[in-house]
């Protein structure tokens, strides 16, 4: 997960420990691999008919929807870490700390 920095100045950092570990807990409810699988179909779909197209075959849309797999899912997977990072840092404003970045 990407580093959160927080205003330190007042802060009980044994606090502030606590709660991000609290707060990272409920950033682990964001569904990645669910994201990553749905990243990987739209991938796919979209990858396969522009091999279709740029190949005008069946093999052209076999590797372009192979490529689009793989991207999607990274995608996915990408889009999923930032949306956990993002409840983390909600979650510690929302509990009074001045998240900077």
């Amino acid at each position: 997960m990407d580093e959160i920095i927080i205003d330190r100045k007042g802060v009980d950092l044994a606090k502030y420990a606590a709660d991000k570990a609290e707060c990272e807990v409920y950033a682990d409810e964001v569904r990645t691999g669910e994201k990553a699988a749905r990243g990987a179909a739209s991938g796919a779909v979209v990858g396969g008919a522009v091999g279709a197209i740029v190949r005008d075959s069946t093999e052209g849309a076999v590797r372009g929807a192979g490529v689009g797999a793989v991207t999607g899912g990274a995608k996915g997977v990408s889009e999923g870490e930032r949306d956990k990072v993002r409840v983390v840092k909600r979650c510690l404003s929302g509990r009074g700390y001045r998240v900077l970045n």
